[in-house]
């Protein structure tokens, strides 16, 4: 399967996990919504990589709920295969964060792509945040905007 182009963005992570027994199906494939799963394993690699982990966001007393999620599945997956989660960061002028995710297999081929899109929500209230947090423009500015 041919690799499709990833996006234009200097802030990605990637990480390597092996699927484990329990995330497959009857048919002994990766039951579909194990991938949203890996999505959030590349979610996090990124946080821990570049100090935007949800236990970052929620010290600055904020949650990043998930309002969107693209799933497109490509070659099925099998028990005890090594697979390789490919995380990248899309900047957007909106009061969002927005990944971008590419799951290969051992032999490198394309096996998953998906987005998601989180909104910021005060963690005390729930209330929307309309205009991006302080605290995320600053790392904005100093992780995106600096590196263009």
């Amino acid at each position: 399967m041919k690799k499709e182009k990833q996006p234009h963005s200097t802030l990605s992570a990637s990480i390597s996990l092996r699927v484990r027994f329990s995330e497959t199906d009857a048919l002994g494939i990766v039951w579909h919504g194990n991938y949203i799963k890996y999505f959030e394993e590349g979610r996090e690699a990124f946080g821990r990589k570049y100090g935007l982990s949800y236990l970052e966001v929620e010290k600055k007393g904020y949650a990043t709920p998930i309002v969107k999620t693209i799933c497109e599945h490509k070659k099925s997956v099998r028990y005890g295969e090594m697979l390789r989660v490919e995380t990248y960061y899309i900047a957007t002028a909106s009061a969002k964060l927005h990944f971008r995710y590419f799951i290969y297999n051992e032999a490198d081929e394309l096996v998953c792509t998906g987005e998601t899109e989180q909104v910021f929500t005060l963690l005390k209230d729930g209330t929307l945040s309309l205009y991006k947090p302080l605290f995320y423009a600053e790392w904005e500015e100093k992780e995106v905007k600096s590196k263009i």
